[in-house]
């Protein structure tokens, strides 16, 4: 008996191995996990759950249709505050416990610092984050983003502004690294010119007080520029309406335009606020698309442009899963996306390749009407 028993072993363990590598390939292969940090609760929460939404609508349209290649697509969304620090540990845990394929959203580029790292060392596509700063446009390997650049939107309201002759700008920014990189796009633009902007420096995540805004009407500014988030704009534009003035303003997309109308209210009218993607009120397939996803995913509010821009970078996303060469695998994923090349999601066209990894360039201003809306 010993001696037939010690015969059969090497089959068994050869059986054995072979079965522990189905395992693990099935397990690899049960769906393409989307890792996700974003603010879901804190000052920037609206913004957060826009962005998750967004994503999570369109997702759910492919898995309704039997998923890509088979498999479900999986959003994983980890809350962040707001805060880099977290955001980073909990890129740690979307790779090493969720094995995620791809991350996708972040909320902003100080968000990303500490994740995108992460995702080249393990290889992984760090796509589409909701920043057009500078630290997230550096070569990578695996950094490919879907939106204009800040300096792209930021010189169409300089070219507005200063066309209209005016002198005296001053750029409301955080007083970070990324919040300096976004003074200084101000700051050369304008030197071309001959002109100097004025900054007004704030903390991220800090509340604005009186004494802030009296400080910065100080500067008597011609127009303000914004590149902080929707809270401290919000705020700021009603200090100033509350003391009967009105200052031209205009702000980054990165504001977040439907956050920005309603933490502002009335303050908002006149605000004008650059889009990286198109108008929500538009005909355009991809945006009637996105709105039908949002709607049958149970999503009450209208579609702003957060949702929108989150829902066709999901569309990007899926597209390269597509075309990926070995379902569910996060380097195949990488190469699909660094060779998608010119891609129409539906009227609104991303191109991407090896030595091309920003998507579009595409930048409209709208402006915030006196009953709520962005008009184009």
């Amino acid at each position: 008996m010993s001696a037939s028993r010690t015969s059969r072993s090497p089959v068994l363990s050869t059986l054995g191995l072979s079965l522990l590598l189905l395992a693990g390939t099935a397990h690899a292969q049960k769906a393409w996990v989307v890792g996700q940090s974003a603010p879901l609760s804190g000052g920037n929460a609206a913004f957060g759950r826009d962005i998750q939404e967004g994503a999570q609508a369109y997702f759910k349209s492919v898995n309704a249709k039997g998923g890509i290649a088979g498999l479900p697509v999986e959003l994983v969304s980890l809350d962040d505050k707001n805060d880099r620090k977290l955001a980073g540990a909990n890129t740690g845990k979307l790779l090493s416990e969720n094995d995620a394929v791809a991350l996708f959203g972040f909320a902003s580029a100080t968000l990303s610092l500490d994740a995108m790292p992460q995702a080249e060392k393990a290889g992984v596509l760090f796509f589409a984050p909701f920043s057009g700063a500078n630290p997230v446009r550096k070569p990578s390997p695996v950094v490919f983003t879907l939106r204009a650049s800040y300096g792209d939107e930021l010189e169409k309201m300089l070219s507005f502004w200063t066309g209209l002759g005016i002198k005296q700008v001053v750029v409301v920014h955080y007083d970070d690294e990324v919040g300096k990189q976004n003074l200084a796009v101000v700051t050369d633009y304008l030197a071309k010119q001959g002109k100097k902007p004025a900054a007004f420096a704030l903390q991220r995540n800090a509340k604005v007080g009186e004494a802030q805004v009296a400080q910065l009407l100080s500067l008597k500014p011609d127009v303000i520029i914004n590149t902080v988030l929707s809270g401290p704009a919000a705020e700021i534009s009603k200090q100033i309406v509350a003391q009967g003035k009105f200052i031209p303003t205009s702000s980054l997309s990165f504001v977040g335009a439907q956050q920005y109308i309603e933490a502002a209210s009335e303050a908002g009218a006149g605000v004008s606020i650059s889009q990286v993607v198109p108008n929500t009120a538009s005909s355009l397939p991809v945006v009637k698309e996105c709105s039908k996803a949002l709607k049958d995913a149970g999503v009450k509010q209208a579609m702003n442009s957060t949702h929108l821009e989150s829902c066709i970078g999901a569309k990007v996303l899926t597209e390269a899963m597509r075309r990926s060469k070995k379902p569910g695998d996060a380097k195949a994923l990488l190469l699909a996306m660094a060779s998608m090349g010119s891609y129409d999601t539906g009227g609104f066209t991303v191109s991407y390749s090896s030595g091309q990894h920003h998507g579009s360039k595409y930048v409209e201003l709208g402006m915030v009407t006196r009953d709520g809306k962005l008009r184009n």
